[in-house]
């Protein structure tokens, strides 16, 4: 199947629009979600939306896999993102229920998802503010055109609760959102437009008690595989 041209990542998007307000409208639409009350980003979460096993599943197979966190772009100061993550198969049987779970959630079709990544922050470890969208000045954007173009919605799954620190902070929206045990959060890279949210500019604070495990999935405007 032939790749179609994506959308330009830094202006407008009636196709990032379109999948904003379906989105938006399928969360707004179960029960058991919330909407974070921000004028600034679409942010939500859903309580206890995996179980206890699989958390401890999902920790365990970061633990076994785990390697140290990447960047697409590069970065001047080496502590800017000092975690470590697993790339998981998104296939096996203990991922795929979780990962179409995700999809189904949000109302995305799974292909457009990437495969899940866990994240293991030991103490002293953090991910410093950044975006999730890409930016079209970058050096890596022409490969992101072949794997499916702009980030869309981003669902990060809570694995476990830390002793101190470890919060997710959108120091922009103004919202600290401390790790909780089986909790999903997602939020929309894009405002109402279609164009990236600079409000969704997020950092993983540092664990200064504990260790913190999430798995993070982001979603692009077309599909990410084929």
């Amino acid at each position: 199947m032939a790749r179609l041209p994506v959308d330009n990542p830094d202006r407008p998007s009636s196709a990032r629009a379109a999948i904003g307000r379906s989105v938006a409208a399928r969360l707004a639409a179960n029960p058991a979600v919330e909407q974070v009350a921000l004028p600034t980003a679409q942010v939500y979460y859903h309580l206890d939306f995996v179980t206890d096993a699989e958390c401890d599943a999902l920790i365990g197979l970061i633990d076994r896999h785990r390697r140290p966190s990447t960047l697409l772009s590069d970065a001047p100061d080496p502590e800017y993102r000092t975690s470590e993550s697993c790339d998981m198969d998104r296939f096996s049987p203990l991922v795929r229920p979780i990962d179409e779970r995700i999809a189904h959630l949000l109302g995305i079709d799974p292909p457009h998802g990437e495969t899940m990544q866990g994240q293991r922050y030991a103490p002293g470890q953090q991910f410093r503010a950044h975006h999730d969208y890409f930016q079209g000045s970058q050096p890596y954007w022409q490969r992101m055109t072949q794997e499916g173009g702009q980030r869309t919605w981003t669902a990060m799954l809570y694995l476990n609760e830390v002793e101190e620190g470890g919060a997710t902070w959108f120091p922009q929206a103004g919202i600290k959102i401390p790790p909780r045990r089986r909790m999903l959060l997602a939020w929309n890279n894009m405002t109402p437009d279609g164009s990236p949210n600079p409000m969704t500019l997020h950092e993983g604070t540092t664990v200064t008690e504990g260790t913190k495990y999430v798995v993070t999935k982001w979603f692009r405007e077309q599909p990410w595989y084929l």
